[in-house]
């Protein structure tokens, strides 16, 4: 029986009276053929964001370990913008104050649009990326629900493909633009930094000049104070520049303080300040050891050494230690950097070595010769399986990542064509089908003015049963078939549901003996005999199902009363935690028999226990793949490798019991 065999069960039991019972209109759920996703992981985008991760910090290292060689406050400065986060490793944004999340898709690429016209292109990206994300998010559920519309209308998955969005064409324009302008303006901060190489090298022609004045000690001083922030005041440089420009400054800074007979106090008090300054450098560098983002702290370390830089000289009986100090906090957090790359290249080979299995089990599946719809469905599900696994597993090297997705991709798509040829040429047994599905809709409507409620219940259930045992039929023929089958269930049900509004008269008797059997049950009084207590439990159960209606206010305490008191006295019972625990099932099995649209509900229950079982399967898939990487050598691997062991017995226990949850359900439904 299937997930959705429980629909339109007998309501005679139902304890909501004003709900009609209904035919589930799910088209895919009485269609034999399985929805097949492709479920195409997006491993192009992805590799796309590892692309910066072994270029990216390798180049800073380097230039922090000549700073710390150099020492003193001679550091070769570090430009902010060389330093970006790798894509793979991301740093929490704040939060945009629009929230684009609720704007439709429409609005979402005019607020685009103007965000672009409005604002410097170097100070948007936040706002574009979260545009971009909630579009997409929504054009993704727009396509779905396409996807299923074409379904519905008898389509086939594999034919499905989204028409051209006019409303995406002109996102993607507005994605195009705003690439250019951000192109144009990273080349005009090029040309921006030449002219303030430019700018600083005249700043240091003026120091040069300071020595040669004739004005007076305070006026000279005045005057090196304006150049040194002009000197701040002016933005960055190329790079390549950098060291030598810097080098230059501080050689006229130190010449400056050489030759001119400053004010010993004035310079003893700016050497103070600049080594209370660096001082808390220190402390806040040796904090970010503690930074559980090696990226985030390594980025920051960088802006703590430009401002290094911009800080003047200290004492000089405090200079070595204060740069011993800094260096050591520089070289610890370099070396947790390099560390953390380290391992993860070690992460991205087994990463390869998973993905290279699953392609091996697409591959075999792939090359499987199937020749009927059951076999195909069966090895739909295989291949979707394999995909969800694929998910789960991160990055390969980048040498290998594309190669390796596209084996994969290769297997699936070998699959899904052979396929969908194999229903191409398959028309006789759509016509089969079709003559199948027209004589069941000839036997439903013989008997959908019967007046014995339950027999025909039971008899239309066994038709839609039979239903979704038959394959697909032609697109053409598909709706309009199952239109007609789906209008004579409607009307015999839709009578049932009218028959049972007339007879509230009974509700109170009925109230009545329900309260005598709870009655009874907590007045019980147990025997030696196991069996015969359960057996005498099991009867009042019947005899509780077999009462009518009550009222409807009354019917939810008198059911949890009822469900109550007979859980107490199962809990009693002397048996085994499995069997105590399928006997409290079976108990709150009948209660849903009796709920509001209870075939819905106990459809839904049996989903869960399916869906379920399908996670632990999963899980036992992943944890058995993952004990092959296991080396038994060590004794924390021991551990591990028992610890997996554990979760499959544990979870293979669960499959076990949720199955037999399953076989009731199924029992039930067939009684």
């Amino acid at each position: 029986m299937s997930t959705k065999d429980l629909q339109n069960s007998d309501s005679v039991q139902d304890g909501n009276q004003n709900e009609k019972p209904e035919l589930n209109e799910n088209k895919a759920e009485l269609d034999s053929e399985k929805k097949e996703s492709k479920s195409e992981v997006d491993e192009s985008d992805r590799n796309e964001k590892q692309t910066e991760v072994e270029q990216t910090m390798n180049e800073k290292e380097e230039e922090n370990v000549n700073e710390l060689n150099q020492g003193g406050d001679s550091i070769v400065e570090n430009d902010e913008e060389k330093v970006k986060d790798s894509e793979e490793v991301k740093i929490q944004e704040q939060i945009v104050e629009v929230d684009y999340t609720k704007l439709s898709r429409e609005d979402l690429v005019k607020e685009l649009r103007e965000i672009i016209d409005k604002n410097l292109i170097n100070d948007i990206r936040k706002e574009v990326e979260a545009i971009k994300a909630s579009f997409y998010k929504q054009q993704k559920a727009l396509n779905e629900q396409k996807r299923k519309d074409f379904l519905a209308q008898g389509g086939v998955i594999e034919d499905f493909a989204p028409a051209e969005d006019p409303v995406e064409e002109d996102l993607k324009d507005l994605f195009k633009r705003y690439r250019r302008l951000k192109a144009e303006y990273n080349r005009d901060q090029e040309k921006v930094k030449e002219v303030n190489l430019t700018k600083k090298y005249e700043i240091i022609e003026e120091l040069k000049e300071l020595i040669n004045k004739d004005e007076s000690i305070g006026d000279t001083f005045k005057e090196f104070r304006e150049l040194q922030q002009k000197w701040k005041e002016i933005g960055q440089v190329p790079q390549q520049k950098l060291k030598d420009l810097w080098n230059t400054y501080h050689h006229h800074v130190e010449k400056f303080y050489d030759f001119i007979n400053i004010n010993k106090e004035l310079r003893d008090l700016d050497l103070k300040k600049n080594f209370e300054i660096k001082t808390e450098l220190c402390e806040k560098a040796e904090k970010l050891i503690e930074e559980k983002s090696v990226v985030v702290a390594f980025k920051t370390l960088q802006k703590f050494h430009n401002q290094w830089r911009e800080i003047g000289p200290v004492p000089n009986d405090k200079k070595d230690e204060l740069w011993e100090r800094f260096k050591e906090a520089t070289r610890v957090i370099n070396k947790k950097h390099q560390d953390y790359f380290k391992n993860l290249k070690e992460e991205q080979k087994s990463n390869l070595e998973r993905k290279g299995k699953l392609c091996e089990q697409a591959e075999e599946i792939a090359n499987k010769t199937l020749e009927s719809h059951k076999e195909w469905t069966d090895q739909t599900d295989a291949i979707i399986e394999l995909q969800k696994v694929w998910r789960t597993i991160g990055f390969a090297p980048k040498k290998d990542n594309n190669k390796i997705y596209a084996r994969f991709r290769d297997a699936c798509d070998k699959f899904f064509g052979k396929k969908r040829e194999f229903y191409a040429q398959n028309k006789e047994l759509q016509d089969q089908n079709l003559s199948k599905k027209i004589e069941l809709c000839e036997k439903a409507e013989a008997i959908k003015d019967s007046t014995d409620w339950k027999k025909t219940t039971k008899d239309l259930i066994s038709l839609q049963k039979e239903w979704k045992e038959i394959g697909p039929v032609s697109r053409k023929q598909s709706d309009k078939v199952w239109k007609r089958f789906r209008a004579a269930c409607d009307h015999f049900f839709n009578k049932k549901a009218d028959y049972y509004q007339n007879i509230e008269q009974e509700f109170e008797i009925n109230l009545k003996k329900k309260q005598e059997i709870i009655d009874k049950v907590k007045n019980y009084e147990f025997t030696s005999n196991v069996s015969e207590n359960y057996e005498a439990l099991k009867k009042f159960q019947e005899e509780f199902s077999e009462i009518g209606f009550v009222p409807y206010k009354m019917k939810d305490k008198i059911q949890n009363e009822f469900r109550e008191e007979l859980n107490k006295q199962f809990d009693k019972l002397k048996v085994d935690d499995k069997e105590k625990n399928l006997m409290k099932f079976q108990n709150r099995l009948e209660n849903l028999q009796h709920k509001p649209k209870s075939s819905n509900k106990i459809k839904h229950e049996r989903d869960k226990f399916f869906n379920k079982i399908k996670k632990l399967e999963s899980n036992i898939t992943l944890w058995e793949n993952n004990i092959g990487f296991f080396s038994a050598d060590s004794p924390e691997a021991k551990e591990m490798l028992k610890d997996y062991q554990g979760k499959i017995e544990s979870a293979r226990r669960e499959i076990q019991l949720l199955e037999e949850k399953i076989r009731m359900i199924d029992r039930a439904d067939s009684e």
